[in-house]
């Protein structure tokens, strides 16, 4: 593990072998990191928020409890993963709101998923499998295993290979992969690999 002297790790963090942690970013109490992760300058990782191995995080992504994210995620740089339906900073009687005032909902991304550039993940929402979403795209519906979604609200606009690269479609609901030629089919608006 290799952490950068201005990084703000929290002894009540786990973190795994071979992970970096670099210059501000902040890893709080009781967060799980994974093995050979990458935790990007000014990244911010929430309490009780766990992430699987090989994650990267990019420079000032903001994970918010308690998402979890799988093997293999990556988080773009800027990219915000929340955790409040309701935000408000006070009460209804104008009370600064504490922690015992609302329920933290998470995020949760599947194993191989990427979050683009500035892309926001409004919990609750899941993102599947390998899936893509796009720079500057808003999520706020669940995302399918393998979709490619873009947008504000996102919505699919194709599919994706674990490569992260768009699909070819073929017939019969037969999509390719123009790098890697695996196949996948879809059915019923569900991708699966061949």
């Amino acid at each position: 593990m290799t952490v950068a002297p201005t990084a703000d790790v929290d002894e009540r963090a786990e973190i795994g072998a071979g992970t970096r942690i670099w210059h501000l970013a902040q890893i709080r109490e009781g967060a799980t990191i994974g093995r050979d992760c990458n935790i990007g300058r000014g990244a911010y990782v929430g309490p009780g928020v766990v992430l699987g191995d090989n994650c990267k995080l990019q420079n000032h992504a903001l994970v918010y409890e308690p998402a979890r994210l799988g093997d293999g995620v990556f988080v773009g740089p800027a990219a915000v993963l929340t955790n409040d339906e309701y935000p408000r900073a006070v009460t209804p009687d104008g009370r600064l709101k504490t922690g015992d005032d609302w329920t933290a909902v998470g995020v949760t991304v599947g194993a191989g998923a990427s979050i683009g550039a500035r892309a926001v993940c409004v919990a609750p929402v899941a993102v599947g499998r390998w899936a893509l979403v796009a720079a500057g795209a808003v999520v706020t519906k669940d995302v399918p295993d393998f979709a490619l979604v873009v947008g504000v609200p996102a919505r699919r606009v194709g599919w994706v290979g674990r490569a992260g690269r768009p699909l070819t479609a073929e017939d019969d609901g037969v999509w390719v992969c123009p790098e890697t030629g695996e196949k996948y089919t879809e059915h019923d608006g569900v991708l699966t690999p061949r």
